[in-house]
C-alpha cells in the first residue's frame, strides 16, 4: 500500500511561528517565537516531514522568512517541504541549496505556467504544486484574491507538466477543525492521478484516519497545524497511528 505522511505545520510570520484563520492576515494567533525549535518539537515527536511556510513572503511575493527554514532544515534530521514567496528560479535553488527536500510552488503556478514547466522539468519529485481553493476555484497571494480558474483545471495542466505532487487546501476548512474536504482530496488526486496531500482541518485522530484510509485513491498524506498547537490533536499519537497503518 502506499505510503502516507503526517505534515507537522509551521507557518511564519516576523520570524515567529503563528496560524491564521482561514488565511486572514487579521485573525493571528502566535504560538511560539522559534521556529527552528518547533521544528525539532515535532521531530522529537516523531514527524519525518514538517510543513513550513513563509507567510510574508506569501504576501509581499518574495521569501522574507527563508533564513528560519533554512536553519531547520540544516540542523534538523527531518524531511522539509517550503513553501511562500517562492516565484523565482533563484527561490527554488536556494531551499533546494541550503537543505530542504521540497519545494512548493503555489500562486506562481497560476499565474507563470510556464515557469511552472521549467522548474517541473529540472527538478522534478522536489517540486510540489500548492492548489488553494476557495469554492473550487484556486486561490493566490497569500489567498488574498481568488482566480476564475478550476481546482482540476490547473491540476490536469500541472500533471501534464510533469507535477507528481499536489498540497491540496480547501480555505474553507483551514483553521476551523470541522475535519478536512475528504472528498475534494480524493478526487482530485482521481482526476490528474497524482498523490495529494490534504491541508485544512485536519484536527482529530479520526480525521487523520480517515484520510490514510483513502492512501489507495492518491491521498498520500495530510497537514495539520491549530489542532497539534492547541493539544486538541495529539501529534505523536497520530504518527503512531500513519507509522502502524
Amino acid at each position: 500500500m502506499s505510503k502516507f505522511d503526517l505534515y507537522p505545520a509551521i507557518d511564519i510570520r516576523g520570524g515567529r511561528c503563528v496560524r491564521l484563520l482561514q488565511g486572514d492576515y487579521e485573525k493571528e494567533t502566535v504560538y511560539g517565537d522559534s521556529p527552528s525549535a518547533m521544528a525539532e518539537h515535532f521531530q522529537e515527536a516523531g514527524a519525518s516531514w514538517i510543513h513550513m511556510v513563509d507567510l510574508d513572503g506569501a504576501r509581499d511575493k518574495q521569501r522574507v522568512n527563508h533564513e528560519h527554514i533554512v536553519e531547520a532544515a540544516r540542523t534538523l534530521d527531518v524531511n522539509i517541504q517550503a513553501g511562500g514567496g517562492i516565484r523565482t528560479e533563484n527561490d527554488v535553488s536556494y531551499y533546494l541549496n541550503h537543505g530542504v527536500d521540497r519545494v512548493i510552488l503555489g500562486s506562481v503556478a497560476l499565474q507563470n505556467p510556464d515557469f511552472a514547466k521549467e522548474m517541473l522539468a529540472r527538478y522534478g519529485s522536489r517540486i510540489a504544486i500548492g492548489l488553494d481553493a476557495r469554492d473550487g476555484r484556486i486561490a493566490v497571494n497569500g489567498w488574498l484574491e481568488t482566480s476564475d480558474v478550476t481546482t482540476a483545471a490547473l491540476g490536469r495542466k500541472m500533471v501534464e507538466y510533469g507535477a507528481e505532487t499536489f498540497i491540496f487546501t480547501d480555505i474553507s476548512k483551514d483553521g476551523m477543525m470541522e475535519g478536512p474536504n475528504v472528498e475534494a482530496t480524493a478526487e482530485l488526486a482521481r482526476e490528474t492521478g497524482a498523490e495529494v496531500i490534504a491541508s485544512g482541518g485536519v484536527s482529530r485522530l479520526e480525521d487523520v484516519k480517515e484520510l490514510a484510509a483513502r492512501r489507495g485513491d492518491g491521498i498520500a498524506g495530510a497537514i495539520t497545524g491549530k489542532a497539534v498547537y492547541t493539544g486538541r490533536l495529539n501529534l505523536e499519537e497520530a504518527l503512531q497511528e500513519v507509522n502502524w497503518s
